[in-house]
């Protein structure tokens, strides 16, 4: 059970610390610990017969409360990629920065210096943590120090101490929490780091920003309670070859989106040229299946953890690159001069004579290859003197102890190997052995000539002194062969490290390729395939998906994917409110949007007919609120801490995704805050928006500028969009049709929905009635006299007149009436006469409008 416990604390839950102890009785030793962002010693355990998918990242963050907000200094450490970063930002109360750096680090522990007392900020700090799932360990305040730190970096980072140093001193607060981290993760203890770590400044605008409810909104990592694979976009779109490394880089491509629109089309030209030529592209994804994890190798070699076995994998891996060299160099496509550059000019420089070749002749005198089929790792005899005599003395000693065996079968008169048998065992090294039923036959000479050592079941064992001198010689020959052998494989590993540097480059490279082959092979292999997005920059484009589907949605068995257009256009319906039923796909089609644009600006193919992007830096998402009452926050102020975060955190250059706000509180309530959210984001925040919502009198906000208000006041750019459904007007069935159409929904569906849930028939009768007798929104203008009176305005509240029932069957007559009317030949008849048949048709719409309440309104 230990691995699966090791892996539920460190990998799955993530808030735990781990300890080994080894010993009995009352002398225990702690032998490793681990935490979720250090697994160091726990990754033989956790790893042994699972990939690594993600690397785990510790980091520690130093506040300083302003009254203008908060300076936040951060540090990271990434251990498995061997980087260290700073970054120091101003953030605001929600710590909207903070979020979306952990998430884009993909932070799995977080050090915060312990306070005294909470505080309210440092109480919404921690709840920010805890909604990305982070694990939080309080280090005291005197902890976060600087005062050593560019000499501790002078031993780990590679390269020269004077640009450690000029970036150190251009922060602030980020070299206490570094510092910190230094010592947490007890870098400095292991001198295998020492000159292997490199370190960055982590720049928040690099990437387009995330926060843990828009990764959550979009489903953009895998959950445990995905029914399959392709329910989240990293299970979808991970179809990589190579052990490990291509998931981890997928994994930290999907939390860091580009926004550098240059960047973006790099990788779109790449992954175009793996689409168009398939015979590249299959042949390179053979190529990396036989590609091992070589991040993880490395850090084995450079721990002096490694065996045999390691190099022999690296090797491997190495042997591959000329066959991937050679299949990248006949491509002749229009990318040809970009995947030189890329791939095949790199490749050449680091397989040379003085590189990889190097390490290949290495191994390939050092290792007998031929005994690896047998699963043996060993040093080739020929490759060194001593072990080469040594081999020789052994076999002579072999051919020595076959001789014998050769003679004694003679002696005895017993076939050889058949009736007499030699073995080596560890008890008593070389014996002969015959079976109980031989053994009568040569009773006597078995007593004179040998020493019998056991009788059981299975025969008797025995020796003389010839045979037992022999065997000794050669379990000491053996011995030495053995301690001469891990000598060499000492030596061998520790030349195979030299080559750490080389091999780091060819592992970014690989799972860069890996990836990109991933997304080449996503765009083709879909039900309908993906179509190349043309990106532009941020201030300038629309955003234009025609056809847009769900990528994780038409990928289920049992959809047949209805897909859809979304024009987001500036000035015209930049800002969309989107209408219609529950099940009708509105939570989807917004949805959709927000991958199709994160998908681009991964570098991916997106699933539409064809798409234009203006880049985001950002995309909000507020869907859904989950109750958070373990944190004791209820559904509606996890809906309220959500949207403030995203009318604090967004600028124009962001994609704002909102699906059902305000219904967690009363109707008047939730509609004002609504209203009021929509109101700011059109006019102050000007972003991209598409807001899905069951409050059909926000689509008034499209007509506000009908109202004679000044230019200043005018709301631009508002669109209504609703999902179309249809209802059978004769048995009141509702049919979705999952197409989104330009106007607003006229009604609510709520009524159908519950019959889809086959709500009881009286149930539903009783709420078609009390619906009735509330009062319901009509956003068309029917003036009645007295209504005209009191100046009864497009998009008032009035009182429904009649039942359903009533309203279908007034409807049916009215429409009678209209088709008689429209029949009738004025242009053939007289005055008088068309006036007299007009007369008659009232009257007679009159006499059945008696029994019906809708009908009498007309009249």
């Amino acid at each position: 059970m230990f691995e699966t416990i090791a892996r539920n604390l460190l990998l799955e839950r993530t808030d735990h610390t781990l300890e080994l102890y080894e010993g009995s009785g009352s002398n225990w030793r702690l032998v490793k610990s681990g935490t979720p962002g250090n697994l160091g010693s726990f990754e033989d355990v956790l790893f042994a017969n699972n990939e690594m998918q993600d690397s785990p990242v510790i980091v520690a963050l130093f506040p300083n409360f302003r009254e203008n907000g908060c300076t936040v200094g951060l540090g990271f450490v990434d251990l498995t990629r061997r980087v260290l970063g700073l970054a120091e930002f101003l953030d605001d109360s929600q710590f909207t920065n903070v979020e979306s750096a952990l998430v884009a680090l993909g932070c799995k522990e977080c050090l915060l210096p312990s306070e005294s007392a909470k505080s309210s900020e440092t109480r919404t700090l921690h709840d920010a943590l805890s909604r990305c799932g982070v694990m939080l360990t309080e280090r005291k305040r005197t902890e976060f120090k600087a005062r050593d730190l560019v000499q501790d970096l002078d031993r780990l980072v590679k390269g020269s101490i004077e640009p450690v140093r000029d970036l150190v001193s251009g922060f602030e607060l980020a070299p206490g929490a570094l510092g910190l981290l230094l010592s947490y993760a007890e870098l400095l203890a292991d001198e295998s780091n020492y000159g292997n770590f490199t370190i960055q400044r982590y720049n928040l605008d690099s990437y387009m920003r995330l926060d843990s409810a828009a990764v959550r909104a979009l489903n953009v990592l895998e959950s445990k309670t995905d029914a399959n694979k392709n329910f989240s976009l990293f299970g979808l779109m991970n179809r990589t070859c190579t052990a490990g490394m291509g998931k981890r880089l997928l994994h930290m491509w999907l939390k860091q989106p580009l926004v550098d629109v240059n960047e973006i089309n790099c990788r779109l030209d790449l992954v175009q040229a793996f689409v168009e030529d398939t015979a590249l592209r299959q042949d390179l994804r053979q190529h990396l299946k036989r590609i091992s994890d070589i991040e993880r190798l490395l850090r084995t070699l450079e721990k002096r953890r490694a065996s045999l076995q390691h190099v022999v994998k690296l090797y491997q891996s190495s042997i591959r690159l000329p066959y991937i060299k050679s299949a990248l160099g006949q491509y002749d496509g229009q990318f040809s001069s970009l995947i030189k550059e890329k791939y095949l000019d790199p490749l050449e420089s680091w397989t040379d004579d003085d590189h990889l070749n190097r390490f290949i002749g290495l191994v390939e005198a050092a290792v007998d290859l031929n005994e690896l089929e047998n699963g043996e790792y060993m040093i080739s005899s020929g490759y060194d003197t001593k072990l080469a005599s040594l081999k020789n003395d052994q076999e002579a000693l072999e051919l020595q102890i076959h001789n014998l065996h050769k003679q004694i079968a003679i002696d005895l008169d017993l076939p050889m190997d058949k009736s007499l048998k030699l073995e080596k065992g560890t008890q008593f090294g070389h014996v002969f052995r015959i079976t109980k039923k031989e053994e009568p036959k040569i009773r006597k000479k078995l007593t004179a000539q040998f020493i019998v050592l056991e009788t059981r079941k299975d025969g008797v064992k025995f020796t003389n002194t010839k045979l037992k001198k022999l065997g000794d010689q050669y379990q000491k020959i053996l011995d030495e062969y053995k301690d001469c052998q891990r000598e060499l494989v000492v030596r061998v590993v520790q030349t195979a490290a030299t080559f750490s540097e080389v091999f780091e480059n060819l592992a970014r490279l690989l799972s860069e390729l890996d990836v990109l082959l991933s997304f080449a092979d996503l765009a083709t292999s879909s039900p309908t395939a993906y179509t190349r997005p043309e990106i532009s920059p941020s201030h300038m484009g629309d955003i234009i998906l025609e056809g847009s589907r769900h990528p994780c949605v038409e990928a289920q068995d049992w959809v047949n994917f209805i897909p859809n257009d979304c024009k987001l256009v500036r000035e015209k319906s930049w800002f969309q409110i989107i209408t219609g039923p529950n099940m009708g796909g509105k939570s989807t089609f917004i949805r959709q949007v927000g991958v199709n644009i994160l998908m681009a600006q991964v570098g991916s193919f997106v699933p539409c007919d064809k798409a234009n992007i203006s880049v985001r830096d950002c995309i909000f998402a507020r869907v859904g609120a989950g109750d958070c009452q373990l944190r004791g926050v209820s559904t509606f102020m996890q809906e309220m801490l959500e949207t403030a975060s995203i009318l604090k955190g967004a600028t124009d250059k962001s994609l704002i995704i909102i699906d059902e706000l305000g219904r967690g509180t009363s109707t008047y309530d939730g509609f004002g805050l609504a209203w009021a959210i929509c109101e700011h984001i059109v006019e102050v925040i000007k972003a991209p928006t598409l807001f899905a919502t069951h409050f059909h009198e926000l689509t008034a906000l499209a007509h506000e500028n009908t109202d004679h208000q000044p230019p200043e006041k005018q709301i631009v750019g508002v669109a209504n969009y609703h999902v179309s459904a249809h209802i059978d007007s004769s048995s009141r069935k509702l049919t979705m049709l999952y197409k989104v159409e330009p106007g607003a929904c006229d009604q609510s569906f709520g009524i159908h929905v519950a019959e889809f849930a086959n709500f009881p028939e009286s149930v539903v009768t009783l709420a078609r009635e009390k619906a009735a007798e509330l009062e319901d929104f009509s956003p068309t203008e029917i003036i009645s006299n007295d209504a005209s009176d009191k100046g009864l305005k497009v998009g008032s509240k009035r009182k429904r007149e009649g039942s359903p029932d009533d309203i279908s069957r007034g409807a049916a007559r009215a429409h009678q009436f209209l088709k008689e009317f429209s029949d009738l030949p004025l242009e053939t008849m007289d005055l008088k006469e068309a006036l007299q048949q007009v007369s008659k048709l009232r009257n007679d719409l009159e006499k059945d409008a008696v029994n019906c309440h809708w009908l009498q309104q007309f009249f």
